[in-house]
């Protein structure tokens, strides 16, 4: 039976850029960072373009948080083997694009990569990967930490590694259906286009009603059944 909701990868392009959508993708980052997150705004880059010919790499949305961070979030359906270096290259770009001339490098936004794949990506067991940037002593095997002036200099930050890009990989794929918490309802939704009555993760409740295929009337019900076919 055709899922009565509309799929995740086309809603990103279109209705989750409005700002009355917010909410489904504020639930989502909530749910996956494991921290409340409020999105302040959608922001357009050449990271955004869509063009068959241009040589960025194409950006589903990047949006940034309340907290000043920068989220990049992208959706993947073909394989492509590069995968890895594209979000390198990705979260680099962004980071001197938003750092202004003369601007001091402790404005630097942090990055957060999100990237939700529907292909083999690598090798592993798992269907969510998170990575992150430590500095490891290659004798005494320590990680480095910041400094006591570096502590009072930037209050909020507890390690190094956080101020460095943080990456989130989603193998939609290998996931069993099977949802154990509240990250893997949102999984489950992103694989089969299905919200089930008894989920409660943020954000879902409202994506429920907000992303009914039921909704779409013209021009863009035309768009969306031109995507699935």
């Amino acid at each position: 039976m055709p899922s009565t909701h509309i799929r995740f990868d086309w809603a990103i392009k279109r209705l989750l850029r409005q700002k009355a959508n917010f909410g489904i993708l504020e639930g989502f980052l909530s749910e996956l960072l494991k921290q409340d997150v409020l999105i302040k705004e959608i922001l357009e880059s050449e990271s955004n373009q869509e063009s068959e010919h241009e040589k960025f790499n194409r950006v589903d949305i990047l949006a940034s948080l309340d907290g000043g961070e920068l989220v990049i979030i992208e959706v993947q359906n073909e394989r492509e083997h590069d995968y890895f270096h594209r979000m390198n290259f990705s979260q680099a770009k962004l980071i001197t694009q938003y750092l202004p001339v003369g601007n001091r490098y402790k404005n630097v936004k942090r990055i957060i990569s999100v990237n939700i794949v529907y292909f083999e990506l690598g090798q592993g067991q798992d269907y969510v990967y998170e990575g992150h940037t430590d500095f490891v002593g290659i004798h005494s095997k320590d990680t480095l930490s910041l400094s006591g002036s570096q502590r009072k200099l930037f209050p909020d930050l507890k390690t190094v590694s956080e101020i460095f890009a943080q990456y989130f990989i989603i193998k939609v794929n290998v996931f069993n259906d099977i949802a154990k918490d509240s990250l893997d309802e949102w999984i489950y939704f992103l694989k089969n286009s299905e919200i089930k009555d008894s989920f409660r993760a943020k954000g879902l409740q409202e994506a429920k009603e907000k992303m009914r295929q039921d909704n779409l009337e013209g021009i863009e019900k035309v768009a969306y059944e031109q995507f699935i076919k």
